[in-house]
């Protein structure tokens, strides 16, 4: 027999309209698909399919079902049989045991976390959850929206929940295990990890508890974080589950697109407003595996995330993710300081329709904000402006899609479009042929250029302390200052290929404290070495500053012997005219940059451990 919880998750997870569709031409009807039906003779459509609630049905014959009783009809599968092939279409593994119900390993989780999400709703109808109600009816939540949603209270005592679950018999250790408690070095005792905080319960694909978050009820930062979630724990990996997409799968399959937030309220508030569609990662950036649930029931996204610079990058990154996918992504521009929940209780309902409306492809909102920063005014900012377009390009998965996007950047850039499909070949991460994603071939010793070379005793002989290893290490340390780094510089800057995957991925990931697993071996061993090195830089702002200049300045010139190569070989006074008022801005760019080199090299080498 297969599991209970293993048949709803592949109920949930299954395409009705892509497997009903391959036998019977569908087509559109508001939101339903209809077409003739495949169990009589069916002279004119009178066959149904409904994706919003999974279930087919026909108003000639009277047939109807869902995905699994359509298999069992059509093609003569017994249940487990019909259980078997859904879910290996939505990508669920089944399994069954042959002598009676297979026992789920967690199954001593999963009741630990039901019982908790019931002491947290009881919590907050007693008398000890009136500030959480209170709070609750404040972010204009009604009754029904909060039992749907089945938000909870925890009371504000450090074992509330440890002793309600003892009396039950749940010991400690599964509390722990799945971490509703919690230890200290200050109190090895186990106690509740959440205290005071109005809780929402998180459910995997099959509608079960697996995680809480909780929001602190005292401001100020007395109670700790504003949000609190559940560690990982052997049913929960925040990765790969989406805040309110158990609920919200039918109403994205209906509306035909989800709207991703930041935070549970966010979704909350949202779904009492009217759009039931939307869904929030889990205190992450949104991961491949969140896509591609998505990918499931919708090709379109619509992103609201905040609107400062933090906000924008995960933006792109999460576009970035989605297109990769097969999802087609836009993005809505709040105003500053606002998410979607505070735009409804300060404006209403209507202010953020017509944010939604106004929401726009996500390459055009890129292209916008280098527009807004001024990144065409001339060539080397474009080239800069191309490297940040690039990684966009890179990831749409849809060809189609792609082929609009490369058009349109090459119409902006003036880029030709032959030239932006090399560069996304060429500079692609995991492309092959000996290439690391910066596009520099390896050295017959197998090493990428700027690898450190092995000295005679085995160990690294260590490069001179340059201008971009200086300024990483700084970066790597002063994660603040990678958005200013990212407004000074670009990936073009960095002349070794290594540093500049380094630079790229710090500019993606501020927060990074590993390689990610798309750079080049090399550039993962220097990030690494980076992340580990000791040594500290004095005088931070001032090495910064004379970093950057001198990474800038070196890069001008390599632009200047570029526009003179130009210039040797103009075909026209128009083409010489535009060349030489390049050259001229250039040559006034570089002037203004004067640092002091030397001394910046003394304070590097005061730093090193060991020095006078």
């Amino acid at each position: 027999m297969i599991p209970d919880s293993v048949v709803e998750e592949v109920r949930a997870r299954a395409d009705l309209v892509s497997l009903i569709g391959e036998e019977v031409a569908l087509k559109r009807s508001g939101k339903e698909f209809k077409g003739q039906c495949p169990f009589h003779d069916d002279r004119t459509p009178s066959f149904y399919v409904v994706p919003g609630k999974g279930f087919y049905k026909c108003f000639g014959c009277g047939e109807s079902g869902d995905a699994f009783s359509y298999l069992m009809k059509r093609r003569g599968l017994d249940f487990v049989e019909a259980v078997k092939e859904v879910g290996r279409r939505s990508g669920v593994e089944v399994r069954e045991s042959g002598d009676g119900p297979r026992e789920d390993p967690h199954r001593h989780l999963r009741e630990a976390n039901a019982f908790a999400r019931d002491f947290y709703r009881s919590a907050l109808e007693g008398e000890e959850g009136t500030a959480a109600r209170e709070y609750l009816k404040g972010r204009g939540l009604d009754p029904e929206t909060v039992e749907a949603f089945e938000l909870g209270h925890a009371p504000a005592g450090w074992r509330n929940l440890r002793e309600a679950a003892g009396a039950h018999g749940i010991g400690d250790e599964v509390l722990l295990e799945v971490g509703l408690l919690t230890t200290s070095e200050r109190s090895p005792d186990p106690y509740d990890r959440f205290r005071n905080r109005v809780i929402f319960p998180i459910h995997d694909g099959s509608g079960k508890v697996v995680a809480f978050g909780g929001r602190t009820l005292e401001e100020g930062g007395k109670g700790g974080p504003k949000y609190l979630n559940s560690p990982e724990s052997p049913i929960y990996h925040k990765g790969e589950v989406l805040y309110g997409l158990y609920r919200a799968r039918h109403a994205i399959r209906r509306e035909e697109a989800v709207l991703v937030v930041e935070g549970y309220m966010d979704v909350v508030s949202l779904a009492a407003e009217g759009w039931p569609n939307a869904v929030a990662p889990l205190g992450t950036s949104l991961t491949p595996e969140q896509a591609s649930l998505l990918a499931r029931y919708t090709k379109r996204a619509v992103l609201l995330f905040d609107s400062d610079p933090a906000g924008l990058r995960a933006t792109f990154r999460a576009g970035d993710v989605l297109l990769a996918q097969g999802v087609h992504p836009s993005v809505v521009t709040l105003p500053p300081g606002e998410d979607p929940d505070t735009v409804i209780r300060r404006d209403g309902a209507e202010a953020l329709r017509g944010h939604l409306e106004g929401a726009v492809d996500v390459l055009d909102r890129k292209l916008g904000i280098l527009e807004e920063k001024d990144y065409f005014s001339s060539i080397d900012r474009t080239r800069r402006a191309v490297d940040r377009l690039l990684p966009t390009l890179r990831a749409a998965r849809d060809s189609t899609l792609r082929d609009l996007y490369v058009a349109k950047v090459a119409e902006r850039t003036g880029v030709r479009r032959g030239t932006l499909l090399e560069e996304m070949a060429r500079e692609g991460p995991g492309t092959a042929h000996g290439r690391s994603r910066t596009g520099r071939r390896a050295d017959r010793s197998g090493r990428a250029p700027g690898t450190r070379k092995r000295g005679a005793g085995g160990g690294l002989s260590v490069p001179p302390m340059g201008p971009e290893r200086k300024l990483l290490h700084l970066l790597l340390r002063t994660r603040d200052w990678v958005e200013r780094a990212a407004e000074r510089l670009g990936p073009s800057d960095f002349d070794d290929p290594a540093y500049r995957e380094i630079f790229e991925a710090l500019v993606e990931d501020p927060v990074l404290s590993e390689p990610p697993g798309d750079l080049s071996p090399t550039a993962a061993r220097r990030l690494q070495e980076l992340l580990e090195d000791p040594e500290e830089l004095l005088h931070a702002g001032r090495v910064f500053e004379e970093s950057a200049a001198q990474m800038r300045a070196r890069s001008l010139d390599r632009n200047l012997r570029k526009v003179n190569e130009k210039l040797a070989g103009a075909g026209s006074d128009a083409e010489r005219r535009a060349l030489l008022a390049e050259k001229d801005r250039l040559r006034r760019e570089r002037n203004q940059i004067s640092p002091d080199w030397s001394s910046t090299a003394r304070r590097a080498v005061r730093a090193r451990p060991g020095s006078p």
